[in-house]
């Protein structure tokens, strides 16, 4: 991370006009970033899947590695980094963010912040954070038998993570994408969600402060 500066020159897109290797590029960063932001906060997930394969091979019940129940996880987020790589590939093109991968009208941010803040606030981001922040829950009621099982849980899990965090990360587009302190506060903050399941409040507060914001950046530009 104390390099990011140098790493954010060596990979940073053309303009316009991207190449594949711009692509490639871009998609490798998003999805090194995904992996680092969201597997911290799938630690308890993991911890919990791994305690229950560890009784069920001492009850010679049929298990499967946590390594394969992490790869469906990272797969789903892959699939994300994709969406976010060609997103941001026509934000570029449409000169809506700067070569920094920073918004370059507050247009965008204000959307950004706003759509971000409302989400917040919906039952479907409420249903993805419980099943995110109840690990023994989850894995109790989609549980499956064998390596395929472990990568499909892995999966579901994944899918509920995007569900519950996928829109805050739109705002890397309004802080930069390459900036490492919103970077930092964006994983904590996801990380303090799934933690902190009882305090519900937590959500509700992110939403109206970001909506608070959108519309300010909105009323002032």
């Amino acid at each position: 991370m104390a390099h990011m500066d140098t790493a954010s020159v060596a990979i940073m897109p053309s303009m316009t006009a991207w190449s594949v290797i711009d692509l490639s590029l871009v998609l490798a960063m998003w999805t090194v970033m995904m992996a680092a932001m969201m597997l911290p906060s799938s630690v308890p997930m993991v911890l919990s899947f791994a305690s229950l394969t560890r009784q069920r091979r001492v009850q010679r019940l049929p298990y499967a590695k946590t390594s394969v129940f992490v790869l469906g996880y990272l797969t789903v987020w892959a699939g994300f980094s994709l969406m976010a790589t060609l997103a941001q590939w026509g934000l570029l093109e449409g000169r809506l963010v700067t070569p920094m991968m920073v918004s370059a009208t507050p247009k965008l941010a204000s959307a950004c912040l706003i759509i971000a803040g409302v989400y917040q606030l919906t039952p479907l981001k409420r249903r993805c954070l419980a099943k995110c922040a109840s690990p023994l829950g989850f894995l109790l009621n989609e549980w499956r038998d064998g390596p395929f099982g472990a990568w499909t849980m892995g999966w579901r899990h994944g899918a509920y993570c995007v569900g519950c965090c996928g829109v805050l990360m739109a705002l890397l587009f309004v802080f930069g994408v390459m900036n490492v302190l919103w970077v930092a506060v964006l994983s904590a903050y996801v990380l303090l969600e799934k933690l902190l399941p009882r305090v519900r409040w937590l959500p509700f507060l992110a939403g109206a402060a970001l909506l608070v914001w959108g519309l300010a950046v909105a009323i002032v530009s």
